[in-house]
Formats: C-alpha cells, sequence, structure tokens
C-alpha cells in the first residue's frame, strides 16, 4: 500500500508493548508509537501537521521502502488481534474495529498490481509537491532553507517515481487513453518560463519577513530561481518525455479496470474500501437506476414549477442561457465568496458545535484546472496556523453555471468538508483518529447530505438553483450505475457520457471531466451516494424514534462528533445517541 494513503486511511498499530501493560494501557500505547512510526516514515505529511523534525525530507516512495512498511503492517495486524475486545473500553473497541479495518484492508491492497499506478488523469506526484508549500508554514529562514532542501530533493524523488511507474506500463496497469487527454499540460504547466512564476517560487514570491536580513533574504531567492530553473525544470521536462514516449503509445484502450490483471477482483476490493459496505457492484449499479429514476421525477416538477414543458426543455435552458454564466473569472469568484458568507450566517441553525478554522476561497491552478472537476477542498492545519481552502475552477466559465454555486459551496466548505473536517481536526481522540481517519464514504457522504440542507437553510430560492441541486444529487446518483458499468459491466465511455447527458444537467465539460475521473479512479465515485443515503436513513430513524425530543443541531453534532467512521460504526454511534436522548430529561 501506499504510505501516505495508509496513514490517511488511519491504520494503527506500533512497534513494541510493554508485557507487562494492561490491554487497554498496551492498546494506547500502540496507537501512541505507532503515530511516531507514521510521522517518521512520511515526512511530509508530517510537516503539514506540525510535526517539524524531518522537514527538509520527502517521503521514500521506493517499492522496497513500502515493501518494509508492508512486512511492518503485517506484524502491527497480529499484534492487534492479540488484544482482546472485552479488556478495551467502548472508545477503544471502536478504535480497535477502524484499526483493524484500515489495516486488514490496506495490506489487501497492496497484493494488487494496481499499487504500482501512482497517478490518475487529475493528480501525481507532480502536482502535489507543486502545491507543498500551500500546506506547510515559512517563520523564519531555516523553514526556507528546509524548503530549497526538499526541491533540491525533487529530481531523485521523481526517478524513483517514474521508475515505478515504468513497470506499471511494462505489466499492463496503464490509465485509458480517452480519460488522459490535456495530461501532459498538467505537467508542462508547473513550470514557466520565468522560474519565478512557478508554484514552487510562491514562498519567495512574498515579502521578505521580518526575522529574516536582506542579505539571506536574495540568497534564498536565489536559490529558488537556480533550483527551478534548473534541476527541477530539468526534472519536468524528463517527466514529460516519458510520459509522451513511453506512457502514451501504452495506454490502455479499455476503459474498465477489469481489463488489468486481476482488475476485476481488485474492483471488488475497492467497491468494499470506499463504500465500507459489503454491496457488490450489480447492488450498487440497481441502488443507482433507482435512485436517478425517483431524482427524475422530482426535476420535472422542479422543470414545471419553472415554466417548462418538460425537464429537458428546461435543462436546455440552463445550459445554454448566458444569463446563468459569468463573464468573468472574478465574477464566479465573487458569486462563490458571497454564497460561503451567506451561508455561515447559516451554521448555528444547524449545529451546536462550531470549528475555530475558517475556511478561504482560491482559484484552481492553471495548468490543471480544464481538465480537472468544479470545485474541491484541501483541508488547513491547526497546528501549521493554515486554513482550510476551498478551490473553484474558473476555466471555460460558459461551463461553469452560477445556478450550481448554492450545492457547490455547502459540499465543498460549509457545512460540508470544511466543517466536518475541521472539527475533526480539534476533536478531542487520538492524533492517529484526528489527522488520519478519512473514510471516503463518510467524508463524502456528509458532503452530499450537506446538499440537502441546503434546502432548510433556503438556499434554492429559484427553480434554477433547485435544478442545480437536483442535478448535483443526479450527478452522484448517476456514478452508482456509470462507475460500476465502466468497470463491472463493460460500458464504453461513450455510453456512459451519454447516460450523464440524458439525467444531469451537467454542462458537457463537466460531463467529460467527471466520467474520466471515474475512469481513472475506479469505485471512489461510489462513496458519495452510499454515505448519504445512510446518513439520510439514520436521521429518519432518529426523527421517527425521538418524535418531538428530535434536535437537528444535536442529530448533526451526534454524526460528526467521533471523526470520519465506516458506515457500520456511524450506524452503531447514532443508535447509541438516540439511547442516550430518549433517557435525556426533557426541558
Amino acid at each position: 500500500m501506499r504510505f501516505i494513503e495508509l496513514a490517511l486511511a488511519g491504520t494503527a498499530l506500533s512497534l513494541a508493548t510493554a508485557a507487562s501493560a494492561a490491554p487497554t494501557d498496551e492498546f494506547r500505547t500502540l496507537t501512541e508509537e505507532y503515530w511516531s512510526f507514521v510521522m517518521k516514515e512520511s515526512p511530509v505529511f508530517a510537516s503539514t501537521l506540525g510535526v517539524r523534525d524531518q522537514d527538509d525530507r520527502l517521503d521514500d516512495i521506493s517499492l522496497a521502502a513500502q515493501d518494509r512498511r508492508n512486512a511492518q503492517f503485517g506484524r502491527f495486524l497480529q499484534r492487534l488481534e492479540a488484544i482482546p475486545d472485552a479488556s478495551l473500553s467502548p472508545a477503544d473497541r471502536t478504535n480497535k474495529s477502524i484499526l483493524r479495518r484500515s489495516l486488514a484492508e490496506g495490506l489487501e491492497g497492496e497484493k494488487f498490481g494496481q499499487r504500482l499506478m501512482l497517478f490518475t488523469n487529475r493528480e501525481g506526484w507532480h502536482q502535489s509537491l507543486a502545491g507543498l508549500s500551500d500546506q506547510i508554514t515559512f517563520r523564519n529562514a531555516a523553514d526556507y532553507d528546509n524548503y530549497l532542501k526538499r526541491l533540491a530533493a525533487y529530481p531523485a524523488y521523481n526517478d524513483e517515481a517514474l521508475k515505478i511507474s515504468q513497470r506499471a506500463v511494462n505489466e499492463g496497469y496503464t490509465l485509458p487513453c480517452v480519460a488522459m487527454e490535456g495530461f501532459d499540460k498538467s505537467i508542462t504547466g508547473v513550470i514557466e518560463t520565468d522560474p519565478a512564476a512557478s508554484r514552487y517560487y510562491a514562498p519567495f514570491a512574498k515579502a521578505r519577513p521580518a526575522n529574516v536580513d536582506a542579505a539571506a533574504w536574495t540568497a534564498l531567492q536565489a536559490r529558488a530561481r537556480t533550483l527551478i530553473d534548473g534541476p527541477l525544470r530539468a526534472a519536468y521536462a524528463k517527466h514529460l518525455n516519458w510520459y509522451r514516449t513511453s506512457y502514451q503509445p501504452k495506454c490502455a484502450k479499455t476503459v474498465g479496470i477489469s481489463a488489468q490483471p486481476n482488475g476485476a477482483a481488485y474492483y471488488s476490493y475497492r467497491v468494499r474500501q470506499m463504500t465500507t459496505t459489503d454491496m457488490t457492484a450489480d447492488q450498487i449499479h440497481r441502488l443507482g437506476l433507482s435512485e436517478v429514476a425517483r431524482i427524475r421525477a422530482e426535476m420535472e416538477q422542479v422543470a414545471k414549477k419553472a415554466g417548462f414543458a418538460s425537464r429537458e426543455a428546461f435543462i436546455q435552458d440552463l445550459r445554454t442561457n448566458p444569463k446563468y454564466y459569468a463573464r468573468t473569472p472574478e465574477e464566479l469568484m465573487e458569486a462563490v465568496a458571497r454564497q460561503a458568507k451567506a451561508i455561515d450566517g447559516k451554521m448555528p441553525t444547524l449545529f451546536t458545535v462550531l470549528p475555530r478554522l475558517p475556511y478561504g476561497i482560491r482559484e484552481i491552478p492553471a495548468e490543471t484546472a480544464e481538465g480537472t472537476t468544479t470545485a474541491y477542498y484541501n483541508p488547513g492545519s491547526p497546528e501549521n496556523g493554515i486554513a482550510g481552502t476551498y478551490y473553484v475552477n474558473t476555466s471555460k466559465l460558459d461551463q461553469r453555471p452560477l445556478w450550481e454555486v448554492p450545492a457547490l459551496t455547502v459540499h465543498e466548505a460549509v457545512p460540508g468538508h470544511h466543517h466536518q473536517i475541521a472539527l475533526q481536526q480539534e476533536q478531542d481522540m487520538p492524533a492517529w483518529r484526528r489527522n488520519g481517519t478519512f473514510f471516503t464514504a463518510f467524508v463524502e457522504g456528509w458532503g452530499l447530505y450537506s446538499e440537502r440542507l441546503g434546502i432548510e437553510m433556503g438556499l434554492y430560492d429559484t427553480p434554477a438553483k433547485d435544478m442545480g441541486r437536483l442535478s448535483y444529487e443526479m450527478w452522484r446518483a448517476s456514478r452508482l450505475v456509470v462507475d460500476t458499468g465502466i468497470h463491472a459491466k463493460g460500458w464504453s465511455k461513450d455510453r456512459a457520457v451519454k447516460f450523464m447527458t440524458d439525467n444531469t444537467a451537467l454542462s458537457a465539460a463537466n460531463i467529460d471531466a467527471e466520467v474520466n475521473r471515474y475512469i481513472s479512479w475506479p469505485a471512489q465515485a461510489l462513496a458519495y451516494k452510499i454515505g448519504e443515503l445512510k446518513i439520510r436513513e439514520l436521521r429518519a430513524r432518529a426523527e421517527q424514534e425521538l418524535g418531538g425530543k428530535f434536535d437537528l443541531r444535536r442529530f448533526h453534532d451526534a454524526v460528526l462528533g467521533q471523526g470520519a467512521v465506516p458506515l457500520d460504526t456511524l450506524d452503531a454511534q447514532v443508535t447509541g445517541w438516540i439511547a442516550s436522548e430518549k433517557a435525556r430529561p426533557s426541558t
């Protein structure tokens, strides 16, 4: 398993225990030692969390290093299994179940050759490291010096990544050609003609810190330009040449992951991992078709309310009427900012606990914008004093309708990703849970559920905005059909695009980018609707059982109160909360 993925999934254990320790103490000691192990083995991740003792290093991504870690993870799992559940507190029993699931799933994933695939059509090491400076802090000359040491290490890191990726090509693990159009721009766009225009130079483009003298600052800036214009530019040129001459000619002609060696088994594994359920691809496909039919009927009603003869006629107007589109990137960002601030003012009506960490908005980098999604969120770091960031795509403005902005913003910012993740980052729980558990079905399920909360906040106050919400829900329901269709049922890209065009109000550019995403990132898109339906199911159960004692704010606090968890754990968590609410005296 790739180490950073394992760390973020929340695996935990450690190298040594005291034989005389009680089981609960042993478990807690193990998790603390494991987190130290994670920090040591993943210095970039550690830096983003404020652990600064390896700020000059990049991770060791070699397969030999990963195999060494996997062997240790196997020993960790054995030690975990030896601790009896009955000896643990209720909280640690939950912790243990989460660790066991994460660790076992991570090790299972390492048995597949797909572990050699280090990038998708929208991301890779060349992009993640280009954005590193946004995730760490610069407070003194040593911080800048350490960052430059990391830049100097990039060529060797790139060589190792290309070595692994070439092995993937040789063994038949390549992404489909139809999903990779424009990918080379994500490489060429990182370092401009002027090295000072690169994102790598961003820390040095700011005003000189007061605690760095002028001569030292000038020298640091000069080192940065030299590194970017020399070794880094050469590394990116090498990457581009490899991609064009070695990878592109061997890209896959079949879009489904099942065509790869052991691909069908890998997809089944990914479905379980992403949904935290035992649902099969066929079950998810049928669920998707059912949800599509339900949402489609709701869309028909909204179209009639808007005065259109049919759903299709309204969607055609939404896709083509200039009044629904910003004319400049700044106009779009202003609309997003206004919407975000309006939602901020409604948050106390939905929660009793709000996070302290704020969030900001920023445009998606130009070199990736045209081939990526409408928006995304990057977590901040309380330890480093970095806010969360809601990234907005300002390319292809005629494909970014303003009626999407309310649903988009509640998902990516608040009460969606920023609210949930920022709360988790400050909760009173072990560090490995607080910073390292991000189960996709929970995180993205909450994001989609948050879009529905926009109804209660009064955000969808026009038929266009309401159709935008339904289109976004339809988008996620369609994913259940399209993702399983591509990877388990032999669908072509054209069939997937047609299905989404027929059923959602998304623009052509968004649909193309999204289908490419599903092709290159199997099963991840299934998590949204599966997670959202579980949260809605739990809310309905709580409302029915509690009646007049149901408090929506307290329900939301309960759902988010233990951070991201698997869906079966969430079910047990809410069931326990319902019982405690029944016993709570009425006020």
